[in-house]
């Protein structure tokens, strides 16, 4: 893990991620939702039975939360809610967990925000 977020750090903030690769559609993806502001698709790691990344299709400097500006407030919130109705789209009536990676210490490897959506399963706390 700790090479990943060496080699995402050694990456100047302007280049391309591997999110704006998806949202150009360089890289193959399993979109499950998409609309003219964000994009959600299925993570190719998954954590539990439903993981699906949610993510802004500008980045807007928007790299991590600890970026955000007050300008990014729209885009924060349309994140959260895309969150809710993946939920809903994918039957985790029961529940799911919204998780934000900030920063090389919370675990963030690539440097476009992004949502993580956790569900299909019991989830335990702490987290770890």
């Amino acid at each position: 893990m700790a090479s990943k977020i060496e080699a995402a750090l050694r990456t100047p903030s302007y280049a391309p991620t591997i999110f704006d690769k998806i949202i150009n559609k360089e890289i193959p993806s399993t979109v499950v939702y998409e609309d003219d502001k964000v994009l959600a698709f299925r993570d190719i790691a998954p954590q539990a039975p439903t993981h699906i990344l949610i993510i802004p299709k500008v980045r807007d400097g928007l790299t991590g939360l600890s970026k955000a500006e007050e300008r990014h407030c729209e885009i924060l919130g349309r994140l959260l809610y895309t969150a809710k109705l993946v939920a809903k789209q994918e039957g985790l009536d029961d529940g799911f967990r919204v998780v934000i990676n900030d920063g090389p210490d919370g675990g963030q490897t690539v440097f476009h925000i992004h949502l993580h959506l956790i569900g299909g399963r019991q989830m335990d706390w702490p987290p770890f």
